[in-house]
């Protein structure tokens, strides 16, 4: 039997058509998304027919696991009210902090729902809704994320009708992302995101990690779908002490943990995993992109900027760059800028501004790494993923700015790979899901710590923060 795993980013649609025993691949596609911090979510739908095309056909099971976060606003018919707002649309920070004032504060927010909302969350997008746009906020009859509502789609009848709103489906993965979800008792609170829009809305029936919530036009079976992230650590068959830093559009830090983390200072998102478990998150605007932005000002390929930053020394010879480049989640610094320092006419060269660029990367998200540890979650391994873990100089330096070996798994798409997976426990029924053993062992690489550049990283860090506060910067 065959099952196919969607997964619908920021960037791209994917889809992988695997063996459901075993999870070899047989078959894939790709599609892009349109650019930009909102889309029609008809570009998304687009973009599975096209990735899909032969592979969904002959799969008899589908998973779909989508971007976190994304606002699909809906009106009474079902008709997208506006184009959705994704996970990396700051615009709804000041409705945040509102937000966050409002309900109890930071400490409630942990407690209640796993996580204290930033701009990213759904919640904060429904307030910014109801505030800038308070035609389309009436209009708004039901909230779906982008896996829902693509799962949604996939029930539509022959003639392309799909099926009421009240059919809606999600997981406790994906819905951990809203802000007005309870991970720790797997239910909505629908208070809050009534409070959010300023009227009751209607959300998705929250399915069991191993449902089928329905079948296609053609017979095949759907299972519940999950987030991104979810996704990728079920693909990747992530178990306590498993740490996986993802490179990719974002970076994220995140783990499988037994029990749900509740972090008051809104760093470490307390969501759930794809599996009855919990997946505590630590998640950075600036990843690869902070890589593509040094090779265009070396006047570089991605691939002669890994070069470049393996020339230079440990630490750029004091070259220290801060990557909030579009502003950045962790820490929550909505309106940052990259930060340069320790420039001087020694050091000016485009080597050491290529290793800064890794560097900076690398400590963004070992910072992050280190939050999840105070949240209770060991780290065994660090596991290195995502399109970012493809360049020779992130394998290499990445060692001596975490302090432990790195491991990097086989380069596949785990997000689509967990979602196949999904699709697969769905179409077995069994209580846990099934065994897909990794095609080859993850390549090892290690090297001597390096402290400095994180403590580097973290100074310039903290003296930005106290320029910006004395209205300096």
């Amino acid at each position: 039997m065959l099952v196919a795993g969607v997964d619908s980013s920021t960037q791209s649609t994917k889809v992988l058509l695997c063996r459901a025993d075993d999870g070899h691949v047989v078959g894939q596609g790709s599609a892009p998304h349109p650019a930009g911090t909102e889309c029609d979510p008809e570009a998304w739908w687009a973009a599975l027919g096209q990735a899909g095309a032969g592979l969904l056909s002959q799969a008899d099971a589908i998973g779909v696991a989508g971007q976190q976060h994304g606002m699909i606003a809906l009106d009474e018919a079902g008709k997208v009210v506006r184009p959705a707002l994704l996970w990396n649309d700051l615009r709804s920070a000041a409705a945040a902090a509102a937000l966050v004032h409002e309900h109890g504060g930071a400490q409630w927010w942990a407690s209640a729902t796993g996580s204290v909302p930033t701009a990213s969350f759904t919640v904060t997008k429904l307030r910014w809704l109801a505030e800038r746009e308070s035609a389309n906020a009436a209009r708004t009859a039901a909230v779906m994320l982008p896996h829902d509502w693509l799962t949604w789609r996939l029930r539509a009848d022959a003639h392309g009708n799909p099926p009421p709103l009240t059919a809606a489906t999600t997981d406790r993965g994906d819905a951990s992302g809203t802000g007005y979800f309870s991970p720790r008792d797997g239910t909505w609170l629908t208070g809050l995101a009534a409070a959010a829009l300023g009227h009751e809305v209607a959300l998705p029936g929250v399915a069991a990690p191993a449902d089928v919530v329905g079948e296609t036009s053609w017979g095949a079976q759907l299972s519940a779908g999950t987030g991104d992230n979810m996704g990728a650590a079920l693909g990747l068959g992530l178990a306590p002490g498993d740490v996986t830093i993802s490179i990719g559009t974002s970076g994220t830090a995140f783990a499988v943990s037994t029990v749900p983390a509740a972090d008051p200072t809104g760093a470490v998102a307390g969501f759930a995993d794809a599996t009855g478990a919990f997946l505590p998150l630590v998640c950075t605007i600036n990843a690869a992109g902070v890589l593509s932005a040094a090779a265009a000002l070396t006047g570089s390929t991605l691939a002669e900027l890994s070069s470049l930053a393996l020339a230079a020394p440990p630490g750029a010879e004091g070259l220290t760059l801060l990557p909030y480049l579009d502003g950045e989640r962790t820490p929550d610094r909505p309106d940052a800028t990259g930060v340069l320092r320790g420039l001087t006419g020694g050091n000016a060269s485009r080597q050491n501004l290529a290793r800064a660029a890794v560097e900076s990367v690398l400590a963004s998200l070992a910072e992050a790494a280190a939050l999840l540890a105070g949240q209770g979650v060991p780290q065994q391994r660090v596991l290195l993923i995502g399109g970012g873990s493809r360049s020779d100089a992130i394998r290499e330096i990445a060692p001596g700015v975490f302090g432990v070996p790195v491991l990097v798994p086989e380069p596949g798409e785990y997000v689509a790979l967990g979602a196949a997976r999904q699709a697969a426990w769905a179409l077995a029924g069994t209580p846990q899901p099934p065994q897909w053993p990794p095609a080859r062992p993850p390549a090892v690489f290690e090297g001597q710590a390096q402290p400095q550049v994180l403590r580097r990283h973290v100074a310039l860090r903290d003296d930005t923060a106290a320029w910006q506060r004395a209205g300096k910067g």
